[in-house]
């Protein structure tokens, strides 16, 4: 472990590519890397230079084995304030009164919460304070979230006059239905504990434990195999839209070509053998 921790470091000081200041990428041991999205004027927001910035590091560190969790947390006031109204607002002087930029912006968007489902690590987000709007999408969209007892969200566009259609997206299916209509028509705030309630988060602990106990959650994951993890979670998402009949055939194609892989000989052999086993491979 330790000599992966030092090539991590190592990593971290010669292969990272320069980053801007709104995004920090640390290596932990055991393939966990924590992103961490801050912003220079106030709560951090989903502005252009953010929704770029976290997708060059998801499409990146998605397709680096040596990464096993990817956790994602925020400083500042808010986890996420959603888009940035004022920067959006800017635009409403366009020629076409901001349509094409509202129209790019929102795709780009979408594509970056896409690329959370796809990519093939999961991504556990560290709620410490409010997630509005596109910021609540945010957590929805992350396969796992841990939130302060304190935090807070919503799907607040609603009074804003503009109904949160693209955070929909995720809320609808992480959600029950009655819990997600609630949360868009009425753009109230619902806090942590209820939050856990209607499963927008897996846990909620005191505020001065939120990153240690995400970090637990983290490393409860790496230990397992990558390759069999990212296997799961690429399924997962596939058969939850299927009908029943072509969900099971498809999982079962999924778990034969994982029974295939190196990993699985070797995590069978050692409980077999009652040793620990070596992952030795990841997902093709």
């Amino acid at each position: 472990m330790q000599d992966h921790a030092a090539r991590n470091s190592d990593r971290k000081a010669t292969r990272a590519p320069a980053r801007p200041s709104i995004l920090d990428e640390a290596w932990h041991a055991d393939g966990i890397v924590v992103l961490t999205l801050s912003s220079p004027r106030g709560p951090v927001t989903l502005s252009e230079a953010m929704l770029s910035a976290l997708q060059l590091a998801l499409d990146r560190l998605g397709a680096d084995h040596d990464v096993h969790v990817i956790v994602l947390r925020t400083s500042g006031p808010a986890f996420c304030a959603g888009h940035d109204l004022k920067e959006m607002t800017a635009h409403r002087a366009d020629a076409d009164g901001g349509r094409a930029y509202y129209s790019e912006l929102m795709r780009e968007c979408a594509i970056m919460m896409q690329t959370i489902t796809a990519i093939p690590k999961p991504v556990i987000a560290v709620v410490h304070a409010a997630a509005a709007a596109a910021g609540c999408q945010l957590v929805a969209a992350c396969d796992l979230a841990v939130a302060a007892d304190n935090a807070t969200f919503g799907a607040t566009g609603i009074g804003n006059g503009l109904f949160c259609s693209v955070p929909m997206v995720e809320l609808s299916r992480k959600l029950g239905q009655k819990h997600a209509l609630e949360m868009l028509l009425t753009g109230d705030l619902i806090d942590a504990r209820r939050a856990y309630e209607v499963g927008l988060v897996n846990r909620v602990v005191p505020a001065d434990q939120l990153f240690d106990e995400a970090m637990r959650l983290a490393a409860a994951v790496a230990r397992h195999s990558s390759a069999a993890i990212g296997f799961g979670k690429t399924a997962f998402y596939k058969q939850a839209e299927m009908p029943l009949a072509e969900a099971y055939a498809f999982t079962t194609d999924v778990m034969l070509e994982n029974m295939m892989h190196c990993d699985a000989v070797e995590g069978i052999g050692a409980f077999l053998e009652k040793r620990q086993p070596k992952w030795k491979g990841t997902k093709p």
